[in-house]
């Protein structure tokens, strides 16, 4: 604006009054045209890290780290592997990390009491699989008065499984006996000894125990149903499962320009990924080395990995949050988050 100021102070003292006017009224929209320009990201940032599980919400996070995805705005992406839901927490309040893949209820949690925190998009909508090894077990209505190993004790999925049962009426003598594992390896290691039949797993965890079975020559194990299609077959009046996307940590909350440009960068990555499957597993199998580049690839092709904005998605959202406030209000901070929390 300065340069503008100039120039008209220079060039109006040269010429006609006609030529002026013409000249002043150019000057004025070209500065006006200036200022309703898009907002770039307020900052250059050295470092930003991002962060997520050894599950498909991560792989775009990684495929960002891997192209830099943010060259211009960020001098380095780093990516950052987290086992647990109390591990993120824990990365998140020392401000470890940045943005990360997350439960959506997290988010909401840490919302409700008082940070800053938002929720920018909801990326996964069915990562989770009944898997057994008895062909009876069609559905989850089938686990009837059976044992289930699952991971999940106090998260999100642990919370959707009791939903989703108390809505089949799995209660009672009909409840669904749960046995926890400390962590996917435990639960797969119970299933290939023959010491489990049915479980509740995450993708990959998934896709890695049906390629070890048929290597061992073991009995068939069936991939039975996702926790998504259960849901949608019981809540036919909120079929959409939100269950994973991405957060900003509160320290970098009021950048809206660099939440946006990890939202769309993130979006760019999740097509990719799920357009280019086996090119994908292999960029997150340079990250995650303990993780089979097949099972990677076999995990994207079952996944419904399809980035929508949070705002966009919050009828959904507040529908699952609703549902968890009726039961267990604590797993999302009480009530529903502010309109704030909702985006980039």
């Amino acid at each position: 604006m300065r340069l503008i100021t100039i120039l008209i102070t220079k060039m109006t003292t040269l010429i006609t009054p006609s030529y002026r006017h013409r000249l002043l009224c150019f000057i004025a929209s070209l500065a006006a045209t200036l200022i309703l320009l898009p907002a770039q990201a307020s900052s250059t940032y050295d470092k930003i890290i991002l962060a997520g599980p050894s599950a498909a919400v991560s792989f775009p996070l990684i495929h960002m780290v891997e192209t830099q995805a943010l060259h211009g705005l960020v001098g380095t992406l780093e990516f950052r592997h987290w086992k647990n839901p109390d591990q993120l927490r824990v990365l998140l309040a020392k401000k470890e990390i940045d943005f990360s893949a997350t439960p959506v209820n997290l988010p909401a949690i840490m919302a409700n009491r008082g940070s800053p925190v938002r929720l920018l998009n909801v990326s996964v909508w069915g990562i989770l699989w009944f898997i057994s090894r008895n062909p009876e077990v069609r559905s989850v209505s089938d686990l009837a008065g059976r044992t289930l190993v699952s991971t999940f004790q106090r998260d999100l999925p642990s919370i959707l499984l009791d939903r989703l049962t108390e809505a089949r009426g799995l209660t009672g003598t009909r409840a669904v006996q749960r046995r926890h594992t400390r962590d996917a390896q435990d639960a797969m290691a119970l299933i290939l000894t023959g010491q489990a039949e049915n479980a509740l797993l995450v993708e990959p965890a998934v896709s890695m125990l049906l390629a070890q079975n048929i290597k061992q020559g073991g009995a068939p194990l069936y991939r039975v149903q996702s926790l998504e299609a259960a849901w949608s077959e019981t809540f036919p009046d909120s079929p959409d499962l939100p269950q994973a996307g991405i957060m900003v940590n509160a320290h970098l909350a009021d950048d809206r320009a660099l939440s946006r440009a990890v939202d769309e960068a993130y979006t760019r990555s999740a097509q990719w990924c799920s357009a280019h499957p086996a090119e994908c597993a292999a960029i997150v199998h340079k990250h995650l080395n303990f993780l089979p580049a097949d099972a990677i690839e076999a995990s994207i092709r079952v996944t419904r990995l399809d980035s929508r904005p949070a705002s966009a998605v919050r009828p959904a959202l507040e529908s699952l949050y609703r549902l968890i406030q009726q039961h267990d209000p604590d797993a999302i901070g009480g009530h529903l988050p502010n309109t704030d929390f909702y985006g980039s």
